[in-house]
């Protein structure tokens, strides 16, 4: 979704009682004309009458309500209707979706965390701010063209969007505003500092693409298909003549010089097709009668015939079988920028906590 998570109001204005509290603005009050009073007591009855003619004047079917806020940050407040609105998608999920008996406290769990993201916020646009970062329409522009560009979606989509959603176009560029200008701060404050070390790199690697085989060990990898899968015929009969089929489908396939893992994470049944049908090394006797006989025959690189398991079909792929050597999985140089990625966002996202923390702990918030 382009729309962003939290929404902030553009317009709202808050009155500040006793410094803790917003007041309600009313109707009109009655215009009292003042006297002058010699008598002190007579200005204090005065003054209690008019508190209470201000009061009483402003009638709750009449009244005009501005707002009420609910966390003060430094010198901004955050706004009832703010929160209501940053939260309308997850408070009406959870409307339809949470059980009565639950219903209460996950709203409230729910408002809690609407409330920190907006407190997030409201300290990145005000750092921003004292570091004369600014964002200047065409920085929006540009910005939400690349948004429209990446989701393929239109102006026309994305006003209709935007009115499914009740929010208006300014609203949104200035939501839209302030996530620029808490990214260029991020980048300044956070993002130019964090640099990773090409032995980070290689130390990944070998970490997790990589493995050792031990004495007598067999790496294998494998694609099973299942007669009980999605699909399948309820007839078992049926459902092993269409399981073989299939198999001898992606036997062939694999055969013919396609790449194994991508083959089992296509075709695969079992839970190793995720990790490509890489199931690690194993020991001979740790295997089963019928993967012992396919895989101890191979020699490193060769794929075995269709083996008949009791559930299915497999295939295996023996990628090494010679004691202590080191397994490579994926090649180092296809995985290098992808790790550095890996990294780079682990190393980013610990700094920019830590960066917050800090402007937490220095800022004066309440919520109320």
């Amino acid at each position: 979704m382009f729309i962003s998570d939290f929404p902030l109001s553009n317009a709202y204005s808050v009155i500040m009682y006793q410094s803790t509290s917003c007041l309600h603005a009313g109707s009109r009050t009655h215009i009292l004309q003042q006297r002058q009073h010699q008598n002190i007591m007579k200005i204090r009855i005065f003054l209690f009458s008019l508190g209470l003619l201000l009061i009483t004047h402003i009638s709750p079917a009449r009244a005009n309500i501005i707002d009420s806020c609910v966390a003060v940050v430094n010198e901004d407040v955050i706004t009832l209707s703010e929160v209501n609105e940053a939260g309308k998608p997850i408070f009406q999920r959870i409307a339809e979706e949470a059980p009565p008996e639950q219903l209460a406290e996950a709203l409230k769990e729910a408002r809690a965390t609407v409330i920190d993201k907006l407190i997030e916020k409201r300290l990145l646009v005000q750092q921003a701010k004292l570091m004369n970062i600014t964002v200047s329409d065409e920085d929006v522009d540009r910005a939400l063209t690349q948004i429209l560009a990446r989701n393929n979606t239109s102006r026309e989509q994305f006003k209709a969007e935007l009115a499914r959603l009740g929010m208006k176009e300014e609203q949104y560029r200035e939501n839209l505003r302030d996530q620029i200008l808490g990214s260029k701060l991020i980048n300044y404050e956070v993002r130019s500092k964090v640099i990773i070390p090409e032995e980070r790199i290689i130390d990944y690697y070998d970490q997790h693409y990589t493995e050792q085989v031990g004495t007598g060990g067999y790496y294998i990898l494998q694609i099973g298909v299942t007669l009980n899968s999605d699909g399948m015929p309820t007839n078992p009969t049926e459902a092993k003549k269409t399981a073989k089929e299939k198999a001898e489908r992606i036997l062939s396939l694999a055969k013919g010089g396609q790449d194994f893992k991508q083959l089992a994470r296509q075709y695969s049944d079992l839970p190793s097709a995720v990790d490509g049908g890489d199931i690690g090394a194993f020991q001979k006797d740790e295997m089963a009668g019928y993967m012992r006989d396919a895989v101890t025959s191979l020699k490193p690189g060769e794929i075995s015939t269709l083996v008949e398991s009791p559930n299915g079909y497999m295939i295996f792929k023996l990628l090494s079988s010679q004691e202590g050597e080191i397994i490579t999985k994926v090649p180092y140089d296809t995985v290098k920028e992808e790790i550095r990625a890996t990294l780079y966002q682990q190393e980013m996202e610990k700094r920019y906590d830590s960066w917050l923390d800090e402007i937490r702990h220095q800022a004066y918030i309440k919520i109320l």
